[in-house]
């Protein structure tokens, strides 16, 4: 090939040819090293492929170690505030996500010492539709399991306020009712 373009060039300039010494390339070494250029392109793909991994790892640390101090007990709190505002929507938000979080004893007791067992007591005292009187006794619930906890529930005056909730035709608020009184009721036997 490059015999052709210098007698080409040669052709076309008019000039004395200049024998240009071509190198041989061993194509010995280069197949041991990669045998076919497909080898050598799965070889790039994997070190590609490991690059934009450890780039996502990265980013993955980066992202959650700015997040996860968010939540936790934080996050727990902004739940137990939730609670506070005037809106039902939020305040059966705050409800759904402390029912969520009380999981284990610990953390039923966070949300007790926070405040949120009388705030949720004083939420289904002041609820006027279905939907938060449903939210409100199901996080009651899922609080209650604790006897601890329950016993602050009891002490929150969360008996009267139960049994004074009325539904216009939710069977599901009645089945929460129905359990949290025999659950104060154990709670008093024992």
């Amino acid at each position: 090939m490059r015999r052709l373009a210098a007698q080409f060039s040669s052709y076309l300039y008019k000039r004395t040819t200049v024998n240009v010494r071509s190198r041989q390339y061993s194509l010995a070494s280069h197949k041991q090293e990669f045998p076919d250029e497909r080898a050598m392109e799965e070889e790039a793909e994997k070190k590609i492929g490991w690059l934009f991994k450890l780039i996502f790892a990265g980013t993955a640390t980066i992202v959650g170690y700015n997040i996860f101090p968010y939540l936790g007990d934080n996050l727990i709190q902004q739940s137990v505030s939730l609670l506070d505002v005037k809106d039902p929507l939020f305040k059966r938000m705050g409800a759904s996500r402390l029912t969520r979080f009380a999981t284990d004893d610990e953390r039923r007791m966070k949300i007790v010492e926070m405040g949120g067992a009388q705030k949720l007591v004083d939420m289904l005292g002041a609820a006027k539709d279905d939907p938060t009187r449903k939210e409100a006794l199901n996080a009651i619930v899922a609080i209650a399991r604790s006897d601890e906890a329950a016993g602050a529930l009891h002490s929150a005056g969360a008996m009267s306020v139960i049994m004074d909730t009325q539904s216009t035709d939710d069977a599901e608020i009645e089945k929460y009712k129905a359990k949290l009184l025999k659950r104060f009721r154990d709670l008093k036997e024992v």
